[in-house]
């Protein structure tokens, strides 16, 4: 199978960035119980967006962690519009934050502002997206986002026998936002599993959707991962494609959010659970999805335990705060086109069906009352 060479080369954003001077929306946390938060322990969060359950999540968890120990920390959505989210880093730098934990909108854009705030000694934490063309970021916290990839095309190599050469089986794959740096991870990942099996006709694309190799990536990219432009696209596919006796046996989908716009097209075009009913990857373990799952919509979800993850940024952030150096675990993989930065990877994992009450329920991440347990 093909191998992966996982640095992405980013090129720098050039010419100058839009100021947006719009309010900013979000929350600051006060120090805990009245104990004065420490001057050092003052930490913008920036998120991307509320429109996705998971950054919720994220942001919510690692303010949480901030403020039980004492520290301040703002707290900023930005919509998924990357000049609010420049003017929000601006305003948390000089509000006196120390520390940035930024998961980038759009990862190529932030090299002037990120100079402004290391011009105020900030050290920032790259949050599960790296920050591309700057020098200016001084960790990376993320799952190992290839290994999440490579865990879909697995699960659909194993669950069709694809190694024992059946098929051939019609396949559509879709692949995230062109303006995440994870998307390509995610899907070069899975591409290496499953290209070869195109390639020897075992997996057949009706649409002609299948990038020729991993750098094709973008051009099946949904942007924002927005469920509803991977519903209209799957509508396209079905509609164009699919005309006569052609089904679908299986959709390669990175995410839930584009998987649940998957389902819900090949709902309206009759598809119902069941023997002949399409295999369909996933990620994050959203509820809506969890429910999906158990319904017999959707077949699996790589799950992200983004507890563990905020928990590791919480400690990286000790550490600075403690005038230490972050522990990472990787030094070699993440090349930003200015630098290598320290990485830590955390290790994600499949859930299925039979998964969802001991690994996702009985952990806590989600609630059995949530999806109907």
């Amino acid at each position: 199978m093909m191998s992966l060479t996982k640095r992405i080369f980013a090129v720098a954003a050039t010419g100058a960035v839009a100021l947006s001077l719009a309010a900013c929306a979000g929350t600051t946390a006060p120090a805990n119980d009245g104990a004065a938060a420490s001057a050092d322990c003052n930490v913008g969060i920036s998120m991307p967006t509320r429109s996705l359950e998971r950054w919720i999540n994220d942001g919510e968890q690692l303010q949480k962690l901030l403020k039980d120990a004492g520290c301040t920390a703002d707290l900023q959505y930005a919509d998924n519009k990357t000049d609010l989210q420049i003017s929000q880093i601006q305003n948390q730098v000089a509000g006196g934050a120390k520390i940035l934990v930024v998961a980038a909108v759009d990862g190529e854009v932030l090299a002037p502002v990120l100079a402004e705030a290391a011009g105020q000694d900030a050290k920032v934490i790259a949050y599960d997206r790296l920050i591309n063309g700057t020098e200016n970021v001084d960790y990376y916290a993320t799952f190992d986002n290839y290994k999440v990839g490579t865990l879909q095309g697995q699960y659909i190599e194993e669950q069709l026998g694809l190694a024992d050469g059946a098929g051939p089986f019609n396949l559509e794959p879709f692949a995230g936002s062109p303006d995440d740096n994870n998307a390509k991870f995610f899907f070069s990942g899975a591409w290496d599993v499953l290209l070869p099996y195109v390639e020897s006709g075992q997996l057949v694309v009706p649409s002609g959707k299948s990038p020729s190799s991993n750098d094709d990536w973008a051009s099946i990219g949904i942007q924002g991962w927005v469920s509803s432009a991977a519903q209209a696209e799957m509508d396209n596919r079905l509609s164009s494609f699919y005309s006569g006796s052609e089904v679908v046996d299986v959709v390669l989908s990175p995410n839930d959010s584009l998987a649940i716009g998957i389902i819900a097209s090949l709902k309206s075009a009759g598809y119902t659970p069941g023997e002949s009913y399409p295999l369909i990857s996933g990620q994050d373990a959203d509820k809506a999805n969890v429910l999906a799952i158990l319904d017999g919509e959707q077949s699996m979800t790589v799950w992200k335990d983004t507890r563990t993850l905020g928990k590791q940024v919480f400690d990286m952030i000790q550490q600075i705060t403690a005038g230490e150096d972050a522990t990472v675990n990787d030094t070699e993989t993440y090349d930003n086109g200015k630098k290598v930065v320290p990485s830590f990877l955390l290790d994600p994992e499949v859930v299925v069906k039979d998964d969802v009450q001991s690994k996702l329920v009985d952990s806590g991440f989600i609630k059995a009352s949530d999806v109907g347990l």
